[in-house]
């Protein structure tokens, strides 16, 4: 007999159902907040992923960053309408609407376009620390690795040409070395940096920039004007800091390759892999060949400079406590390069048969920085430098060693409105070579101590105050201090005054190629003193953001520079020499530089500059008399612009750049000499093409100097008397003075240093690149 109390009564099912409805109610709930909407996707610019990007949903006010593949994941968003924001330091923001009426998830890709105007860039070089562009004191001009990709290169001498007021200088026809010049002073007054630190100059000023490949560059600051107060002798008219990539931010692999018409080849491999999880390394290396002989101009000398170059580096950085810096650097450069008669081979080498020049360089770095581990910011940085030469100016054999030791330690103070840096540094320099002027090599000491305040006065206002001794152990005492000024006058206007001195210690056979080549004898008249500058700058920056994305900058600057103690080359007294000796008087460098930046949200980018210049020399002669005098091979203007447009559909870029310059004086070899002494007006201009529809991989190609204009096409010859590199039919009279001869009819010797442009004609090219992540 069954129990009636072993069915459940109809009360008891009611409670039950309800109690089910309710489960139902909560498990759909629940399956209903599982299926919210999970927006994901990937941000991209120019085909690759970009890390760190942020990715923000507006009216939710929750956010993620993109990993290292550019992927990023938002989730429990339920249905409805978002506005989604992705945005990344140098690049344009975009805004996208979307509606989600389903609870699907949602996988959406962004785009993003270098923004080469937003001038929010971190920058090291103006203050020696980490800061915002905007907010240093001093200006600082930023190029990053995207801008020297519109028009590559095989080496960072050859990317600065499309810098405004920054000119690589080429200081020999026959063997195509040369310098940086910056606001129209010579090179040795600009000091070169790899990594903050200063390894590039003297010696290596010649031959050195042509060894660091564009590959490792993450991006280039620049300072025009003194920075000696921090950085020392040299950095006198301007300052190049080249930033090397950190191993972090690099592809895993990355390769660039590309040729010219002109037989050209350039390859860059890097790779990166982690050692531990607290350490990784960056590694590179360049190659680039060049061994066509031209000679289209007809004088029985090669056109363009053979060469034969290697550079290897590789980069450590160690993860530490507390996010400390560790990282250590090295960098191996050899170079074969030679120019000359289009017969030469190196049989020949040194002897007085046939003429070239020819240069073997072997140079080797290391570069390091070291947080120490305590409380307060104390920073550890040192650099070593070796560099051997072993060259051949015809029968005039130079052979050179320069070592350079440098260390610095700084610390770096906030304390309320003051943010101080502290510190010493110690430059040890050997140099030797086989030259009459070197008779006792040695090493000079550099010690110094400097420090500065930037002080915060008022809201928008900044004031900053340097000084810096040292002590030459050559020159003596050295005291250089600074000042600057900035009024924030909006968010989007800018002023800045600078004031600072510099000098500069020179060394004549190290950095003027023309005393190295045999073709005059050098003369100095005197123990050459110090060269010491007063610069006043003042800078104007404007930005301007338009509703619908696109961007206007201008960035305007006027400075004036007045040199003591200036040492200057003298061709003109005698043809035959060049005589060396402190100016009595004075010399200055004054102008007007200004950049238009223009990013419209359509894709097209205008980066236009021009750059004014007034500079002179007044020298006090015997009799009291002053003479003003323009010094060769500087321009009284110049321009540069780069105008860029991407098809996105067709995943094409096109890039026009190119350079203008105004003539300059060039010497003579007497009034014989047919050449003008005046260079005509010049310019190189560039185009290419870019195909990147593939993620890994790019295409590019186009054409260099599509003017094919070289400084043949307005002179008789550019290279004095290259038939007699020798001089050995050269007659001269009792006064020492080459008189004109049947076979010698304009009187002249062999001078190879009246150069202003490069020689190279048009050529086409085309390359591939690839990065895998």
């Amino acid at each position: 007999m069954l129990d009636p109390s072993n069915f459940i009564s109809f009360g008891n099912l009611k409670k039950i159902m309800k109690n089910f409805i309710l489960i139902v109610l909560l498990v759909l709930v629940s399956c209903a907040s599982d299926a919210q909407l999970r927006l994901s996707g990937v941000v991209l610019s120019d085909g690759k992923p970009m890390e760190f990007a942020s990715v923000m949903v507006l009216n939710k006010q929750v956010s993620a960053t993109t990993d290292s593949a550019g992927y990023f994941s938002i989730k429990d968003l339920p249905a409805g309408k978002y506005f989604v924001k992705v945005s990344s330091i140098g690049y344009v923001s975009i805004t996208k609407e979307l509606m989600i009426d389903s609870l699907k998830s949602t996988s959406v890709d962004f785009f993003l376009k270098p923004n080469q105007g937003t001038l929010n860039e971190v920058v090291v070089t103006g203050t020696l620390k980490e800061v915002n562009r905007l907010e240093s004191p001093v200006p600082v001009e930023v190029f990053t690795a995207t801008f020297f990709k519109k028009n590559p290169t095989p080496s960072i001498f050859d990317a600065l040409q499309n810098v405004n007021g920054v000119k690589p200088q080429l200081n020999c026809n026959v063997c195509n070395t040369g310098d940086i010049h910056i606001n129209g002073l010579e090179g040795p007054y600009t000091m070169i940096m790899i990594d903050g630190m200063p390894i590039v100059s003297g010696l290596s000023s010649v031959y050195g920039l042509s060894g660091i490949p564009n590959s490792l560059i993450e991006r280039v600051e620049i300072i025009k004007g003194p920075a000696s107060s921090l950085y020392g002798s040299e950095a006198v008219g301007g300052l190049i800091n080249i930033i090397t990539k950190k191993p972090q931010n690099a592809p895993l692999l990355s390769a660039d390759f590309f040729g010219t018409s002109w037989n050209e080849y350039n390859t860059d491999l890097g790779f990166k892999f982690n050692v531990s999880k607290k350490a990784s390394i960056l590694s590179g290396i360049n190659y680039y060949k060049y061994g066509n002989i031209k000679d289209y101009n007809h004088d029985n000398f090669t056109d363009v400079t053979l060469q034969d170059r290697i550079s290897l580096f590789q980069k450590w950085n160690f993860t530490r406590k507390d996010n400390r810096l560790f990282s250590i650097a090295g960098r191996y450069n050899y170079e074969d390069r030679w120019g000359g008669d289009i017969s030469w081979t190196k049989s020949y080498r040194g002897g007085s048969e046939k003429y070239a020049e020819s240069i073997y360089t072997k140079r080797w770095e290391l570069i390091g920085n070291y947080q120490l581990p305590v409380k307060e910011k104390f920073m550890l940085s040192f650099s070593f430098n070796d560099h051997n030469q072993n060259s051949v100016y015809g029968s005039t054999i130079f052979n050179a060693k320069q070592t350079i030791g440098f260390s610095q330690l700084t610390w770096d103070k906030t304390i309320k409105k003051h943010d101080l840096l502290a510190g010493t540094a110690l430059r040890l320099t050997y140099y030797n070579d086989n030259t009459p002027a070197t008779i006792n090599p040695g090493v000079v000491s550099l010690p110094g101590i400097f420090v500065q305040d930037e002080i915060s006065l008022v809201k928008r206002h900044k004031v900053l105050f340097g000084l810096r001794y040292d002590y030459n152990s050559v020159h003596g005492n050295i005291l250089t201090p600074r000042f600057a000024y900035k009024w924030t006058i909006s968010d989007n206007n800018i002023l800045r005054l600078n004031a600072g001195s510099g000098y500069r210690v020179v060394s004549v056979f190290t950095e003027d190629h023309a005393a190295l080549t045999g073709a005059r004898d050098v003369i100095i008249t005197e123990e050459l003193k110090p060269e010491k500058s007063f610069n006043v700058n003042l800078n104007y920056i404007k930005k301007i953001y338009l509703s619908n994305g696109s961007f206007i900058g201008l960035d305007a600057s006027s400075w004036v520079t007045h040199f003591n103690n200036r040492i200057m080359p003298d061709y003109v007294t005698d043809p035959n020499k060049i005589i060396y000796k402190n100016l009595n008087g004075f010399a200055i460098s004054r102008g007007f530089s200004s950049n238009v930046d223009v990013a419209l949200a359509n894709g097209f980018k205008v980066l236009l500059g021009v750059t004014l210049l007034d500079v002179y020399t007044k020298n006090k002669l015997a009799d009291g008399s002053k003479v003003k005098t323009r010094p060769f091979f500087t321009e009284r203007w110049s321009g540069t612009w780069a105008l860029s447009y991407k098809i996105d559909m067709l995943h094409l870029a096109i890039d026009y750049t190119g350079n203008l310059y105004g003539s300059a004086n060039l010497p003579k070899l007497g009034n014989l000499d047919p050449r003008s002494g005046t260079s005509p007006v010049w310019s190189i201009q560039n185009i290419q093409l870019t195909f990147s529809g593939n993620k890994k991989y790019e295409i590019y190609g186009g054409v260099k100097n599509l003017l094919n204009w070289t400084p043949a096409k307005r002179a008789p010859f550019i290279i004095a008397n290259s038939n007699d590199p020798f001089d050995k039919n050269v007659v001269y009279d009792n006064n020492g003075q080459v008189i004109p001869t049947e076979k010698n009819p304009y009187a002249l010797t062999f001078d190879p240093s009246s150069v202003y442009a490069p020689n190279q004609g048009i050529r086409g090219f085309l390359g591939v690149r690839m990065n895998i992540r």
